[in-house]
């Protein structure tokens, strides 16, 4: 049989909360035991100073004793000398006090045998009349000691006759040092304890801050975040409670013109448009939020965060739709084109089931001249808009919002100012298209709203370039109707998005005229409404947008400052 290997388990990995609280306990015990090194040096250094000061002291008041310098002179100095010295000694609890004659023989000492004889170190500079003091070892071991010199009283003042000698033992100063270092070791372990659970609060605080995850968790989830945002295609903005960006990837960076350094910005200081900074912040709920900034249309979704039931921000997902809503506008133009062409046809068809009930009844006459009538109106209509018109697509656009205004019992006139000399420009005509179609349909809401034998005027003319006034080629659309007009204070807020003054019947409202004023505003044109001066003016509002063939910004003639069909 073959013998299979054991095979230890292997140990698991500390969290991040025992990473951090055995790191930091690490670090602190570290500073706390470089801290107590240098605390007990500093005591000793301390200490010895002290005791070099003490015994130099000292000795300086025992040479300051007048009687100790007269007595060097006596027959018998140490009777005098040694008594006085002892007293001393006792006094101060210094471990010896040796007077000595220039030559080194004792004259007091705390052992009286040793009095008379030589001292076991030399006197070193006291005899030249300098101090000292410093650490040296005698008869009563290893001391601190000073060493003073002696002058002499009666005859011989100033003159040195000896010098004083006091010493400490050093063990003195090795038994405070131990009876210190209980307290500098209890005090270090208490503010290592104290560090200690400061680590763990600390540990616990960054634990609930990363919600429980590990550093591998984190690191996958910064990476599947990167690898999300920058894949996907719609833009994405998070912010937190306190509107500030907090991540957004380039394509919102690139939908909303935000700067590179936005994130960590309050939304205030990015200039965002009202509406889009009301959709972020949660003051406009709802889904699919319609959007316009500078030239594109966006649809936001905001969805709020929460973690642990706590609120912490929103995350907003953009979609571009510009190209889509032009499309839009395009297949728009063709259904009405259609409904146009319906229109007309069944007209038609109503047209011939007269004419036929004419001629079963024998009007014969009467059918003659009813053909003629009808056969007149329409080329008159079609031959003005063919005159005035040159490019089909915008023809077909008149005709065709022609043939639903007489079906709402309206009439669509055509301005004698209209001048399209030629066709135009595939970008340019959608855009003229878009402007020409919505004013229109906005115009013939407003007349059908205000009762049968309502009209609308439309007026399109292409001013050609004068330099340098002039630099392009500039597309004017002018309409006007019989409706009931614009009120003053309103003439602004009717080309904002979700601005309406009519009554929801399903679907997005409030979108054409501001549609109307972005595609005019991205090509460098404007777009305004006239109030009537007078409130019995058969006209009611007066829509005028100045489009120029160029995308950069043009002086455009002021739309209010002309009506149509004059100069």
């Amino acid at each position: 049989s073959r013998t299979v290997p054991m095979r230890l388990p292997r140990p698991r990995p500390l969290s991040l909360t025992g990473s951090l609280f055995v790191g930091y306990a690490l670090l602190l015990a570290l500073a706390l035991a470089a801290t107590g090194a240098l605390w007990v040096a500093q005591f000793d250094r301390e200490l010895d100073r002290q005791y070099a000061e003490r015994v130099l002291t000292i000795a300086r008041s025992v040479a300051a004793m007048p009687e100790l310098g007269e007595a060097m002179n006596d027959p018998d100095p140490a009777a005098v000398i040694a008594p006085r010295a002892e007293a001393v000694r006792a006094a101060t609890r210094a471990e010896y006090i040796v007077v000595a004659t220039p030559e080194g023989v004792r004259m007091s000492h705390v052992n009286e045998s040793l009095i008379g004889e030589r001292v076991s170190t030399p006197p070193g500079p006291a005899v030249a009349g300098e101090e000292w003091s410093g650490v040296e070892t005698g008869t009563r071991g290893t001391t601190v000691r000073a060493k003073v010199p002696l002058t002499g009283g009666g005859p011989a003042v100033g003159e040195i006759v000896g010098y004083v000698s006091v010493g400490i033992l050093t063990s003195e100063i090795d038994t405070e040092v131990s009876n210190a270092l209980p307290s500098i070791l209890g005090t270090t372990a208490a503010v290592l304890l104290l560090g200690a659970g400061g680590a763990y609060v600390l540990s616990r605080r960054v634990r609930a801050k990363t919600h429980g995850l590990e550093p591998v968790e984190i690191t996958a989830l910064l990476e599947g975040r990167e690898a999300l945002l920058y894949a996907v295609r719609e833009g994405v903005l998070a912010v937190d409670t306190e509107d500030r960006v907090v991540l957004v990837n380039p394509p919102a960076r690139v939908m909303l013109g935000l700067p590179e350094d936005s994130e960590g910005r309050p939304l205030d200081e990015l200039g965002l448009e009202a509406r889009l900074r009301d959709v972020v912040s949660g003051a406009d709920p709802g889904e699919d939020r319609i959007v316009l900034t500078g030239s594109r249309i966006l649809v936001c979704n905001r969805m709020p965060v929460r973690v642990k039931g706590r609120a912490a921000g929103a995350v907003v997902t953009l979609r571009d739709r510009t190209e889509l809503d032009r499309l839009t506008g395009e297949l728009d133009g063709a259904r009405t084109v259609t409904r146009g062409l319906r229109a007309q046809s069944h007209e038609f068809a109503n047209r011939i089931h007269t004419v036929a009930g004419m001629l079963e009844l024998g009007a014969v006459t009467e059918a003659r001249d009813y053909l003629t009538d009808l056969s007149a109106a329409h080329a008159r209509t079609s031959g003005e808009i063919g005159r005035s018109v040159a490019d089909p697509a915008v023809a077909a656009l008149a005709l065709a919002k022609s043939a639903q205004a007489s079906e709402q019992g309206a009439e669509l006139r055509l301005s004698p100012m209209t001048s399209v000399p030629q066709r135009i420009a595939g970008p340019l005509r959608a855009d003229v298209l878009l402007v020409v179609g919505n004013l229109l349909d906005n115009a013939m809401d407003s007349v059908s709203d205000s009762g049968p034998g309502g009209w609308v005027e439309l007026l399109v003319r292409i001013h050609p370039a004068d330099p340098p006034q002039l630099p392009h080629d500039l597309v004017e659309v002018r309409v006007t109707d019989s409706g009931r007009g614009v009120a003053a204070e309103l003439a602004e807020e009717i080309f904002d998005y979700g601005f309406t003054t009519k009554a929801a019947r399903g679907g997005t409202r409030g979108l054409g005229l501001a549609l109307v004023r972005q595609v005019c505003e991205s090509r460098g044109g404007t777009v305004g409404v006239e109030v009537p001066a007078h409130a019995s003016s058969e006209e009611g509002a007066v829509f005028t947008a100045y489009l120029p063939d160029s995308e950069a910004t043009v002086p455009a003639p002021d739309a209010a400052g002309r009506r149509a069909g004059r100069p």
